[in-house]
């Protein structure tokens, strides 16, 4: 099975860009891992939240295939501790998904046609965080789920 993280917006700012390099690479001791950025034209930034979100969404959609397992992650989702996270991994895996997406929305969240096509949808938290904290959080998750699976000292109960 392959990861693939992907987000809308610009690329990594530099102060998060070194930890989601680091957990990234830690994380390739188990799986496969891949950053996907999909950024909309320059001018997007006057468009209406409505009209963003499905330019949004017709980039996700177009770029998934069929046998892919896409998690969206949303404030609506269902929340996961760190263990089930690792569970949930796991079962992908041993279902022999050929590849697991975590897909993180842009500003305005994301639209119902990327959220139909979801097989889970995922709430990190009920707080608000910055688009890019969002993306380091996930990463360190991802691998904490993954050396929870493997029984090694990283995750503390």
């Amino acid at each position: 099975m392959k990861i693939e993280c992907w987000a809308i917006g610009k690329p990594h700012e530099s102060y998060v860009d070194e930890g989601i390099k680091d957990f990234t690479k830690r994380i390739e001791n188990y799986y496969p891992i891949e950053w996907r950025l999909f950024n909309l034209k320059k001018n997007s930034g006057s468009f209406s939240p409505e009209k963003l979100k499905h330019d949004e969404s017709l980039l996700i959609v177009d770029s998934l295939k069929p046998e892919d397992w896409l998690v969206s992650l949303d404030e609506r989702g269902k929340s996961l501790n760190s263990r089930k996270l690792a569970g949930f991994i796991q079962d992908r895996g041993n279902e022999r998904i050929k590849r697991l997406i975590f897909l993180i929305g842009g500003a305005y969240g994301l639209d119902e046609q990327v959220l139909k096509k979801s097989k889970f949808i995922w709430s990190l938290s009920n707080l608000t965080f910055p688009h890019q904290l969002v993306r380091l959080i996930l990463a360190e998750q991802i691998y904490r789920a993954c050396s929870i699976g493997r029984n090694e000292k990283y995750h503390h109960d």
